[in-house]
């Protein structure tokens, strides 16, 4: 074969390559269920990915507003994921029931199960996983960095707190009976980054609170979620219980956001400063300031 024939053969195969259409990479579609994964993968760039969030995903707004709502993250149903067509489901460890997570895994979605400690290291694991899930490493570093910073800041505020506060949190109001956090709660975890004392720290977990049990804890100060399990949030000093605690006394009631208070996501360090400094009204002016995501 000549030289000229060579070149000729090339040009042709390369013009043949070249007028192949190329295979589109079909975009990711996600799930996201739990509000601090929806959140940080908002904080990642990768909302257009997402076609559908759990009730919880409330920040940003956005989400529920422009996304397929799957429900309620203990109490999804297969059926309506699937129906969203997703090629990757990143879901909170609590997600559920089982049957459904395991029919949409059964269905050949992969489902990457995302940690829910409610702890500084649980946030920058949960950010970590995530953005290797979504190819978002780059991203995911500058997020640990950041919320790193914003931790490092709360633990030097933390130090200046001389008196930890005695704080009761209250998740709801069921027939007059509170129902509050114990240790090993996200409420417990989020007092303590607080600098606060935990009022109910005898208890184990999520537990109803009896009057006399209620008298006995003496909190200085009750904190509670602007919307609970039960709606939004009551005044608890209507009731005789509470109207007999140190609290009622000054009227110290901290209500705040929800997920900001209790999603242990990239915004954890600022709801923890914004709590210390609820609870801690004689905090000096150098620890009232934490870095914002």
């Amino acid at each position: 074969m000549t030289s000229m024939s060579r070149r000729s053969l090339i040009l042709v195969s390369a013009l043949m390559l070249a007028s192949v259409p190329s295979r589109a990479v079909s975009p990711r579609r996600i799930v996201s269920i739990g509000g601090a994964v929806t959140e940080i993968l908002y904080r990642l760039g990768r909302e257009s990915e997402i076609v559908g969030v759990d009730t919880t995903s409330l920040f940003p707004a956005e989400a529920l507003k422009t996304k397929a709502n799957v429900g309620y993250v203990r109490a999804l149903g297969a059926e309506g994921i699937l129906s969203l067509d997703p090629s990757l489901v990143l879901a909170t460890e609590g997600a559920g029931p089982p049957d459904a997570m395991r029919l949409i895994e059964q269905a050949g979605v992969p489902i990457v199960r995302v940690n829910d400690e409610p702890s500084p290291e649980g946030i920058v694991r949960r950010i970590r996983d995530i953005a290797k899930a979504v190819d978002a490493g780059e991203a995911g570093d500058a997020l640990v960095r950041e919320v790193e910073r914003g931790f490092a800041q709360l633990s030097r505020n933390r130090a200046q707190v001389t008196r930890p506060t005695r704080a009761l949190f209250v998740l709801s109001l069921q027939n007059g009976r509170p129902l509050v956090g114990g240790k090993g709660t996200t409420a417990d975890a989020m007092l303590a980054l607080a600098g606060a004392e935990n009022a109910a720290s005898s208890l184990q977990g999520w537990k109803p609170l009896s009057d006399e049990g209620l008298i006995a804890a003496a909190p200085e100060a009750i904190v509670m979620m602007n919307h609970g399990p039960d709606g939004a949030a009551h005044d608890p000093f209507a009731l005789p219980a509470f109207a007999a605690t140190p609290a009622a006394a000054k009227r110290r009631l901290v209500v705040m956001d929800s997920l900001y208070l209790l999603g242990f996501g990239p915004r954890t360090p600022s709801a923890a400063q914004d709590l210390m400094v609820a609870l801690h009204p004689d905090l000096p002016a150098s620890a009232r300031w934490v870095a914002q995501p």
